[in-house]
């Protein structure tokens, strides 16, 4: 006597298997290198701008500094 299969509790063996993710094809890869390098040059470009920016503000404080500095020497 061969007894029918419960629905939904076949073995993991008989389960289809998933399909497999597809690879990037030539112009997928090329758009995400390009996007890639924009990324990078957008976040060099911030990272330069955030230097001047930090820059500037390190020598107002310079400068403040040795203003009070040369107050109270007098």
């Amino acid at each position: 006597m061969i007894k029918s299969p419960i629905p939904g509790m076949e073995p993991a063996c008989r389960k289809d298997k998933p399909k497999l993710i597809s690879t990037p094809t030539r112009g997928d890869r090329g758009r995400q290198k390009s996007a890639q390098q924009e990324l990078k040059q957008r976040q060099r470009a911030e990272i330069y701008a955030l230097n001047k920016v930090m820059t500037e503000l390190e020598q107002q404080q310079f400068e403040a500094f040795c203003k009070q500095m040369q107050s109270q020497g007098e």
